[in-house]
């Protein structure tokens, strides 16, 4: 959106945080298995006129991506041993997938895994506009996490050279400990896990994400906090809490959170 803000003369973002993000798609990990010519052409051939991609194939192949933790474990458990499987607030919030619109899964698959479209400067066209990821002019955070096996960390780091080409130090890198989802989704008041910064490195332009970590020192506990201080840094003059929900022109629909957050996929 951004970008395409950008191609249109407008600026509005103070700043831009990216969290597990791939922004060029040379280095897709495992989902490279899933996503190949003929698999996007087979969902072409039945969605790209219409239709819907089912969130449950979605959490499929998810699942099959992580298979001991989200397939075999639960066959073990509950199948072998007849055991309920413990809650787990990280999973069920992983399991909740949604139905996504047949013809942009499409275009999405087919322009950025397949094309690796997005990162070349004026090939990609969206709401009538070329996209060039350069041109967006703020501030940016870029979060990546050591064990990611949907987004591998070099990857989410290689939109260190995409973004801001000519301000080096509008950039700032923070890798975190463990995968996709525990990794961002760790709260600073637990104290666990690590995250590394390069204060050399964290605000210039390191070529390379192995360049960047040779440099890089670990730190104990939650990244967020290095979070906090580039938003507090870069996020503008303070404003007041709102009071109440909504406004004159944007009325409260209902209480939150929402019937939409808790409908579930069919």
């Amino acid at each position: 959106a951004l970008a395409v803000l950008a191609a249109r003369g407008e600026q509005p973002a103070a700043s831009l945080s990216l969290l597990t993000t791939l922004l060029d798609f040379s280095d897709t990990g495992v989902l490279e298995v899933f996503v190949d010519e003929a698999q996007v052409a087979m969902r072409e051939q039945n969605l790209a006129k219409g239709g819907i991609m089912p969130g449950r194939d979605l959490a499929t192949t998810f699942s099959a991506l992580r298979p001991n933790d989200l397939v075999w474990n639960y066959v073990q458990q509950n199948y072998l041993k007849g055991k309920t499987p413990p809650a787990f607030d990280l999973l069920y919030w992983n399991a909740d997938s949604t139905n996504l619109p047949g013809p942009m899964f499409c275009w999405y698959l087919r322009n950025t895994y397949l094309e690796n479209k997005l990162k070349q400067p004026g090939k990609l066209t969206v709401c009538g506009v070329p996209v060039d990821l350069g041109r967006i002019d703020c501030p940016v955070f870029i979060y990546g996490s050591k064990e990611d096996h949907i987004v591998p960390w070099p990857a989410a780091f290689a939109s260190m050279n995409l973004l801001n080409p000519k301000k080096a130090k509008a950039n700032r890198f923070v890798l975190g400990a463990s995968g996709h989802i525990a990794g961002v989704i760790n709260p600073a008041s637990k104290g666990k896990r690590s995250y590394w910064v390069n204060e050399k490195n964290g605000r210039t332009r390191a070529r390379t994400a192995e360049e960047w970590f040779a440099g890089a020192v670990e730190h104990k506990g939650s990244w967020w906090p290095e979070w906090a201080r580039f938003l507090a840094e870069n996020g503008g003059k303070e404003v007041p809490a709102p009071t109440q929900a909504g406004n004159d022109q944007y009325l409260p629909s209902e209480p939150a959170p929402g019937r939409y957050v808790k409908a579930r996929a069919d």
